[in-house]
Formats: structure tokens, C-alpha cells, sequence
């Protein structure tokens, strides 16, 4: 069985949503040190110029765990991102199948990052007809850190295989793994190419943004597309 941890981001890219296809269990790491202005609260979408950020604002203390940290709501950061993806979108071919999607999300006021991003997880991988078991590592009971951290879990749900991000080997106690006769395949994942609004006429394809880039710009298309 193949198990792969990550944690739970702000509209993933189309690489995220690879690794939870390519799993038979995924877990959202979401009892780890939280890191502001990483993926974990903003993310990527095309514009006319490029790319721009939507960022979600958040209250935090330095070491909060994820789940810990809140959204500060002072901010009228939802309508700012409804109306950024409706803009920078209002040509994509199927922005209109998405609309009850985005409507749904940006009228819900959030109290918590993680409940934010493990919803837009969850639809998201329903959209794409992903059946890959999602599940949080809170509710294990696993203390350990670091590599332990991710082989206590693997552990726990029976794997005897780990997929790691492409960086895994570079920061992880390899050893463990194999002491545990766990064996670790490395994703690798190859960008595709797809037709983005602006793309022709500004300055070609971008990759690595949103995956509501994806969706937005292939419909029902788009986990075809991102697997290949």
C-alpha cells in the first residue's frame, strides 16, 4: 500500500493533487509547525501580466501548529479572491461549471486555515474523480517528529511503500524507512502543458499554478491532463 503526507495547502498545485492519485492513502500533515507565506496560505493563478498571489491573511503565534492557526477575518480577503479568480478567468471555457463551486467556498466566513484547505482539498478531488482514502494526521496518535513522524504513520495504516515529494530524500532520515522495511519512491512530476487564457497572447504557457487553473481552463478534462 502506498501512503504519501503532505500538508494541507491553499488551492494546491496540479503536483499535489498527482501525489494524492498516485496514493492509496493520503494524509494532510496538519499537527506540524505551521509556515506563513508558504503554500499553506496562498497560492498562484494566471493574470493578463503573469501571475499573481491570493494570499489568505492569518493570526499566528511563531511555532502554532497548523490546525492551531486562524484566519483573520478583519480582512475582506474573500471577495478580493472571488472576484481575482472571476476577473483574471471570465474567458476560461469553464468558469461557469465552477461558479457554485467558488460561490460556496467565498461566502462560508472560515475560522480556520486548515478548514479552508482540507474543504477545497476534499471538492477538489471529487471534481477530479480522484477515490484515493484522505484522512489527517491528528487524528493518530503519533508524537514523533520529523521522519520518525512520517514512518510512525506509515506504520500505523499498514504501507509498506512511502511517496515522497521530489525534495523528500534531501531532508529525510532515509534509514528509517528502510529499518522499517518501508520502501520510498520519489515523485518526479513532469509539468503539462495545457491551453491557459492569456497564454497566446502574452507570454506562453505558466506552469506550476493553482490547480483551479487547471479546472477552470479543462473542465472535465483536467485530471487526464494533469496525470499525463
Amino acid at each position: 500500500m502506498i501512503v504519501s503526507i503532505h500538508q494541507p495547502q491553499y488551492w494546491p498545485w496540479l503536483g499535489y493533487f498527482d501525489k494524492i492519485d498516485k496514493s492509496d492513502v493520503f494524509i494532510l500533515l496538519d499537527n506540524v509547525q505551521f509556515k506563513k507565506n508558504e503554500w499553506q496560505n496562498r497560492n498562484r493563478i494566471r493574470t493578463a501580466t503573469g501571475w499573481q498571489w491570493l494570499t489568505v491573511p492569518v493570526m499566528h503565534n511563531f511555532g502554532q501548529k497548523i490546525s492551531e492557526v486562524r484566519i483573520n477575518n478583519q480582512t475582506n480577503w474573500r471577495q478580493k479572491h472571488f472576484k481575482s479568480i472571476v476577473l483574471n478567468y471570465c474567458k476560461a471555457p469553464f468558469l461557469d461549471e465552477f461558479m457554485d463551486l467558488l460561490n460556496s467556498l467565498y461566502t462560508q466566513e472560515w475560522e480556520y486555515l486548515v478548514q479552508l484547505n482540507i474543504e477545497i482539498i476534499l471538492r477538489v478531488v471529487e471534481i477530479l474523480g480522484i477515490k484515493t482514502k484522505i484522512v489527517r494526521a491528528s487524528d493518530y496518535a503519533v508524537s514523533s517528529r520529523r521522519t520518525q513522524r512520517l514512518v510512525d504513520l506509515c506504520k500505523l495504516l499498514g504501507a509498506d511503500t512511502y511517496l515522497s515529494g521530489v525534495s523528500g530524500p534531501d531532508y529525510m532520515d532515509m534509514s528509517l524507512f528502510k529499518e522499517n522495511n518501508i520502501n520510498v519512491i520519489v515523485q518526479d512530476y513532469n509539468h503539462p502543458v495545457y491551453t491557459q487564457v492569456f497564454g497566446k497572447a502574452n507570454e506562453g504557457f505558466l506552469p506550476c499554478m493553482s490547480i483551479i487553473d487547471l479546472l477552470l481552463n479543462c473542465g472535465s478534462k483536467s485530471l487526464e491532463i494533469l496525470s499525463s
